[in-house]
């Protein structure tokens, strides 16, 4: 089984190429080599390397740079991943797929389903379900997993920008009005590879399954929840203080609700999500 995976310098990507190992051959490009956002280069690689399975967890994150790169955001999040779709398609080949809970405009005082409407908030919001929605018109076999608040111990996230800040200062103010589930990037992985395990990486199971599925940890903390938590593992003195989303403006509005619920990841995988606080503590040991 050939696998092609791209971003594998990602957070996400870096822990899939060690997780997807033991299920086949992975051909990790370098984004040099698979620029997302040159088609040309999208169908080349893919016809070269001719994968059965295609992983894309690469994406345009900068949540707020998106607001002024719009074009970019949208190439590498919307038309990328329907261009793999598209090429996964001729190849009769699967596509994996990450997206996220900012497709969400975050007004529902519940966990969102798969099936509630999106309306995203913002620019990258919006060009991410852009990608979801390129895929599911292509007609390829695919899964494609939504997910929250991604940390790890590498590239930039909201764990490894804490843990700096912690040591520089002596007060923060992070905001606490914003609720949802911080998921690390190793279980993404981890839970990525059992589900592909469970269908032994057939296309036809992956098709007959295609859709979306919300994958994330499971519990729910605002982000200043998250502050005190990865504090209180360092021992830090530092006061961190509970703001509000209007005391920190940002160009790219957040939905105050990112909460995903699980009942489909479970009951079509019969996989239970580890509780947040348990995936950090596991990632700060590591």
């Amino acid at each position: 089984m050939r696998i092609l995976l791209t971003g594998s310098n990602g957070q996400v990507g870096w822990e899939l190429r060690r997780t997807l190992s033991t299920l086949g051959t992975v051909v990790a490009p370098s984004s040099q080599e698979l620029n997302l956002a040159d088609p040309d280069a999208i169908r080349r690689v893919v016809r070269q390397t001719s994968p059965q399975l295609i992983v894309n967890p690469a994406a345009y994150t900068a949540v707020d740079k998106a607001e002024s790169e719009t074009v970019q955001a949208l190439a590498i999040n919307g038309a990328a991943p329907g261009i793999l779709a598209e090429e996964a398609k001729r190849l009769n080949a699967a596509l994996i797929h990450y997206s996220t809970d900012y497709v969400f405009d975050g007004s529902l005082t519940r966990p969102y389903g798969e099936s509630d409407p999106p309306n995203p908030l913002n620019s990258y919001g919006r060009s991410k379900l852009a990608g979801e929605q390129a895929i599911a018109a292509s007609g390829c076999a695919h899964l494609i997993f939504r997910t929250s608040w991604v940390y790890g111990t590498r590239g930039r996230n909201f764990l490894l920008t804490m843990q700096k800040l912690l040591a520089e200062r002596d007060v923060l103010n992070v905001v606490a009005d914003q609720i949802g589930a911080p998921t690390w990037s190793r279980t993404i992985a981890e839970a990525s590879a059992q589900i592909l395990a469970q269908l032994r990486m057939d296309t036809d199971r992956i098709a007959d399954l295609s859709g979306i599925y919300n994958l994330t940890c499971a519990g729910q903390t605002s982000w200043h929840g998250f502050a005190l938590a990865i504090a209180a593992h360092r021992g830090s003195h530092c006061q961190v203080n509970a703001i509000t989303t209007s005391d920190y403006p940002t160009p790219a509005a957040r939905p105050l609700n990112s909460v995903l619920a699980h009942d489909k990841l479970m009951l079509t995988f019969g996989l239970h999500m580890p509780d947040w606080e348990h995936a950090l503590d596991l990632c700060l040991q590591d």
